[in-house]
């Protein structure tokens, strides 16, 4: 028969245990935090860069998307020294951490859209004018999308980025020799390339694919640097991998946020980013326009629609369905009728009348 002592004895053990699992806990807690914040700082110095204290984020007005998914502005910039840098690379990402899903649209850099308060201009010409607020307003207005966060990103931290998570490099199929304007000579084959030689393949855009080809390598190097990221190796050097980046990033997401969005996508990882190009297949045409150069002229009604269907989780329709369905007439010969790369006359060596390439 139990007596009150031996109830008393089993309370005592079960508060010991307790006690115990509290104080282990906190152990684990406070070991962790030290093992992030000691890596963060590895990773900031061996950025080489001290970021100044007095850096403003500039004002950026995004909206909170209504789903819970996070959307998030992506910019690659090359500052060469310059008051007003430049930005070839312009992605919207999304990750929906309900359904462990992420998504990635490249905007070509030449689609000739309508920047409010400066009149029509090139897509990039945008965040030459106004920066990421100017840029996010354009996207508004012209293919009716908002986004809560931006992040832009020297090129120079990427290449930091890179070499600190794959000291041995990326895995890559180099298709063919690359080495017009990347400071650096690729030559063809399956090799893995370092944080410059990586940065060289995805910025390259000097043969008959222009930036269409841009576009698809630097979506390639994305998904392959979120494989290499999720690994197991990948996942113990995010806290240094943030450090390493932290000096080169201009972003609106603060650093409580980030860290939440980090733990978020290792603990819902994504098999696979979903990948969309605008303007889509069939839905533009070459064009020259004085003070602008080569563009590409879109149909604006058609690629709203599809990156909201995109963005939605729903497979975009081809570009004579959007056409159908907004007319009820297939108008799709006033456009290119190959809406390939092939066709589109890069704009690499024309400025327009801001100076901007």
């Amino acid at each position: 028969m139990k007596t009150r002592n031996d109830y008393r004895q089993r309370m005592r053990r079960r508060k010991r245990f307790f006690r115990i699992f509290l104080a282990l806990s906190f152990l684990g807690m406070s070991i962790g935090t030290a093992y992030f914040l000691y890596q963060y700082q590895v990773g900031k110095m061996q950025a080489g860069k001290t970021q100044a204290a007095s850096q403003e984020i500039p004002e950026f007005n995004g909206k909170k998307d209504e789903h819970g998914k996070i959307n998030i502005l992506l910019l690659g910039s090359d500052t060469r020294g310059e008051e007003k840098s430049r930005t070839d690379t312009i992605m919207i990402a999304q990750y929906d951490p309900e359904q462990g899903e992420a998504r990635l649209v490249s905007l070509m850099r030449d689609m000739y859209v309508d920047v409010p308060e400066y009149g029509k201009h090139k897509l990039n010409t945008s965040y030459f004018l106004g920066g990421p607020e100017l840029l996010r307003q354009t996207l508004k207005e012209n293919f009716d999308v908002d986004v809560q966060y931006y992040a832009l990103v020297d090129f120079k931290g990427f290449q930091k980025v890179v070499d600190v998570l794959a000291p041995n490099g990326i895995e890559m199929n180099v298709e063919k020799e690359m080495s017009t304007n990347i400071n650096v000579t690729l030559e063809p084959g399956l090799q893995n390339l370092n944080g410059k030689e990586l940065l060289g393949y995805a910025r390259f855009r000097h043969d008959a694919e222009g930036d269409f080809g841009r576009v698809e390598r630097q979506q390639e190097v994305i998904d392959a640097l979120k494989d290499e990221m999720l690994s197991l190796n990948g996942v113990s050097k995010i806290p240094k991998l943030m450090g390493t980046v932290s000096p080169f990033i201009e972003t609106n997401i603060g650093s409580m946020d980030r860290i939440s969005l980090a733990k978020e996508f290792v603990l819902n990882p994504v098999d696979d980013i979903e990948t969309m190009r605008l303007p889509i297949n069939y839905s533009f045409e070459n064009a020259r326009y004085e003070g602008a150069g080569a563009v590409l002229d879109v149909d604006l009604e058609a690629n709203t629609e599809a990156l909201k269907d995109f963005l939605n989780g729903k497979e975009p329709k081809s570009y004579e369905e959007y056409v159908e369905e907004s007319t009820g007439v297939d108008e799709t010969d006033s456009y290119d009728e190959t809406g390939d790369s092939g066709l589109y006359e890069d704009s690499s060596d024309t400025e327009d009348s801001s100076g901007y390439e």
